[in-house]
């Protein structure tokens, strides 16, 4: 049996198409009154994860979510329901922020970093904008942006 280039081609293309979604990791953030970074947290609260990688954000303890408050260009925003895990398949790259709405003033808050940076400046001006309205760990967005590469 004799296979043009051609058709060879597409066979393998599709081939690496379908096999995409096998690549991509699982990861897990846990919602917590107590953590490694003090009360109020996301853990971790920094995450670096590849274009196609889903993230479930996990209530340990009661009256958290997880709210997109910014994302990259043409990404699609979330909003988790209280005490319910959310799961969301991060496809373009750059920074998201994120926060536990009725924690957001305590400082709740997180950073996922999906592939490369490129809205990092915009993403510390949102940041600094939304810090200035927490009464508690106001520099948490700014410990977690320190760690984007």
């Amino acid at each position: 049996m004799r296979v043009s280039r051609s058709a060879l081609a597409v066979l393998v293309s599709g081939l690496m198409a379908a096999a995409t979604p096998a690549l991509a990791a699982d990861h897990e953030v846990h919602m917590k009154n107590q953590g490694a970074d003090g009360t109020m947290v996301f853990e971790p609260g920094y995450l670096k994860v590849a274009p196609g990688d889903t993230v479930t954000f996990v209530p340990e303890d009661p009256a958290h979510n997880s709210h997109a408050v910014f994302t990259p260009d043409g990404a699609d925003a979330w909003t988790g329901q209280l005490n319910e895990k959310v799961t969301v398949t991060l496809s373009k790259e750059g920074v998201y922020l994120y926060q536990c709405d009725p924690h957001m003033p305590l400082g709740m808050v997180g950073v996922i970093q999906v592939g490369g940076a490129g809205n990092l400046d915009a993403a510390k001006e949102k940041a600094e904008t939304l810090s200035a309205g927490m009464a508690m760990n106001k520099g948490r967005f700014a410990d977690y942006l320190g760690k984007v590469e």
